[in-house]
């Protein structure tokens, strides 16, 4: 059976002349450190995460989450590495970006949290309303992106969108426009495209931000391997190489020196 481990986020603060306990700590907090927590620990693959069980419980608010023994001794090498940098500039996009949400949260209500590991040499790194955990906007810049996958779902509420199921960078939303998707008449559900896109990128590491990406074009994209085609290509160049003696060219080409 594998090692489990414990995350605690403590949370310090007010509710009303209150101080803060389960009994009075709103349920919409409660599910935005949930969905922090998941993109903390797992900014890139959730398709194949371990399981994380979740706890509440009094001393103000600490809210407990066990999963594998491996994933809290990363996430307190990132606690600790973010805490020595006083900076999230480094991190990964989405775990940048839940660590910024938790200040923003801690400004908005007057809240500190307190995030701890169950290792005996944990950093413990605090946000408060003091505390400057915000991304610096100038790393990142527009760019130019070409995606391959499955389109899986199209449409949206409030922002038209299609969602391209990729083998390099997960299942990606892509917004589109409310013209684009009116304007195709054919069935997109479940073919192969090429997607033409902008959005943010890192210029220090790389990464993208694809909750910015949008459409720029969509491509009719179906590989496949043309046996004749490529029969009939070996043929043009053993014609066009018959004549030609290989020594005598390789020569040639390293200007008349033996290797």
């Amino acid at each position: 059976m594998e090692k489990i481990g414990e995350i605690e986020i403590r949370v310090v603060g007010k509710s009303g002349n209150q101080d803060l306990s389960p009994e009075n700590y709103d349920i919409k907090h409660i599910a935005s450190i949930l969905q922090n927590v998941e993109d903390l620990l797992f900014p890139t693959n959730k398709k194949d995460r371990p399981i994380i069980t979740y706890d509440i419980q009094e001393g103000s608010v600490r809210h407990f989450f066990k999963t594998t023994i491996q994933t809290v001794i990363g996430f307190s090498a990132v606690l600790s590495q973010v805490q020595a940098n006083e900076s999230i500039d480094f991190l990964e996009l989405k775990t940048a970006r839940a660590i910024e949400n938790i200040q923003n949260l801690s400004r908005q209500k007057n809240y500190e949290f307190q995030i701890k590991t169950s290792l005996n040499d944990s950093y413990e790194l605090t946000i408060n309303p003091n505390t400057k955990f915000i991304r610096t906007e100038n790393i990142w810049v527009d760019a130019e992106f070409y995606f391959y996958g499955i389109l899986k779902d199209a449409g949206g509420k409030s922002k038209a969108n299609i969602h391209l199921d990729t083998d390099d960078f997960g299942y990606l939303s892509i917004e589109t426009g409310e013209k684009f998707l009116k304007e195709r008449e054919e069935n997109l559900l479940y073919k192969k495209y090429g997607v033409r896109a902008k959005g943010k990128q890192n210029i220090e590491t790389g990464e993208i931000d694809t909750k910015s990406l949008q459409l720029i074009e969509l491509i009719d994209y179906q590989p496949k391997f043309d046996n004749d085609y490529l029969n009939s290509l070996i043929k043009k160049a053993k014609d066009s190489w018959k004549n030609v003696n290989p020594d005598e060219w390789l020569l040639n080409l390293r200007g008349g020196y033996e290797a």
